[in-house]
């Protein structure tokens, strides 16, 4: 989680404006893309043409006409409840790419009116529900014995009973069970922001500090907010709360960030978006920029990314600097891991230190006093 939204922070996101879009879809879409993931492929294939759409009019209405635009999108098989509930969150500059001079430049375009993001939505609702009702399944629709038991973890992580009537936002819309979100901007310099919005994108689906058994055997599960029914909290037998995990496990190789437009793989200008690590820089929120803008793209320098090594990484997340040392302050290094009994015990013994654990001691002490006496 946070390891992804570094990354992507450091080595794919150049220092632009960024919007989100996030795509939920109807229950009867979710049951479909959830035991089909390559169906998911093409679902987010056929939606975010739709928004880059949106982005290249406003741009040639700027008089921009070989705009490109760019996403890099999360894609969430769960809800706050251990339900199952397959949407999309979408990382778009808010703008598009152009070449001006042999350089490239994003060209900043205006926040979208409720009005065009209901247009957008309209666009790829149809598209969708095109896409996903000849995959509906039928009442004659012949399953294996191991699709029937998935398909029974797929129906009891769906939301029963009907569903809280979504609140009406900004920059939002509502078609036929279909919704669209944008109304998340972040500035070019709000790399923190970013690093935040990517790191809820790639969230695990349970937090496991709200995950405890009670002394019945039942699985309780507190729920960031209220449900529809009023509920605070799930109460599971484990084999319901296994069920429910099950549906949430994400298929093998299908992999849950994509990249789409300038930063796919093969795009022909992502070497020039995406910013090298050398680029990388502390964090720094800014004030609002002008609605439209040009912001020149920094000269990128290819490099093979590597993994941000541990400690690093808690000092980036948790401010916790665990390679300082506490008593003279210096920076401590790592000279070996190790992991073998015979070797950790060989360092124990020639630092002095003890090469076994503390004596078990009994519960209590054995001696009763009688305090009636």
């Amino acid at each position: 989680m946070h390891d992804t939204a570094a990354h992507l922070v450091d080595a794919v996101i150049p220092r632009v404006p960024v919007r989100q879009w996030v795509l939920s879809l109807p229950r009867w879409a979710r049951w479909i893309l959830a035991r089909d993931a390559q169906l998911a492929s093409r679902a987010l294939a056929v939606a975010l043409p739709a928004i880059f759409a949106h982005y290249r009019r406003r741009a040639r209405a700027m008089g921009e006409e070989a705009g490109r635009c760019g996403a890099v999108t999360f894609i969430q098989r769960f809800g706050g409840a251990l339900n199952l509930n397959v949407h999309f969150h979408c990382v778009v500059p808010d703008g598009v790419f152009v070449r001006e001079g042999g350089a490239l430049h994003l060209v900043a375009v205006r926040p979208p009116t409720d009005e065009e993001v209901q247009t957008v939505l309209l666009r790829v609702a149809r598209r969708l529900d095109r896409l996903l009702r000849p995959h509906r399944p039928g009442p004659d629709t012949e399953l294996s014995s191991l699709d029937i038991g998935y398909a029974e973890c797929l129906r009891a992580s769906l939301p029963v009973g009907l569903a809280e009537p979504p609140r009406r936002k900004r920059q939002s819309a509502l078609v036929d069970g279909f919704s669209l979100h944008a109304g998340v901007h972040l500035h070019a310099n709000d790399r923190e922001g970013l690093e935040k919005l990517c790191g809820y994108g790639a969230r695990p689906p349970f937090a496991l500090e709200r995950l405890s058994v009670l002394p019945d055997g039942r699985v309780c599960y507190r729920l960031k907010r209220s449900i529809a029914d009023g509920r605070t909290e799930l109460l599971l037998a484990p084999t319901d709360f296994l069920r429910k995990l099950a549906s949430l496990i994400p298929p093998p190789r299908h992999h849950l960030v994509r990249f789409h437009g300038v930063f796919a793989p093969n795009a022909a200008w992502r070497k020039e978006v995406v910013p090298s690590l050398e680029q990388a820089v502390p964090s720094a929120s800014g004030a609002p920029a002008a609605a439209a803008s040009s912001i020149a793209m920094p000269p990128a320098v290819a490099k093979t990314p590597t993994r941000i090594p541990w400690a690093e990484l808690l000092e980036r997340v948790f401010r916790i600097d665990v390679l300082r040392c506490e008593r003279c302050g210096g920076r401590m290094t790592l000279i070996a891991f190790l992991t073998e009994r015979a070797s950790v015990k060989k360092v124990l013994e020639h630092l002095g230190l003890p090469t076994t654990g503390p004596p078990i001691a009994k519960a209590r002490n054995p001696v009763e006093f009688d305090f009636a006496s």
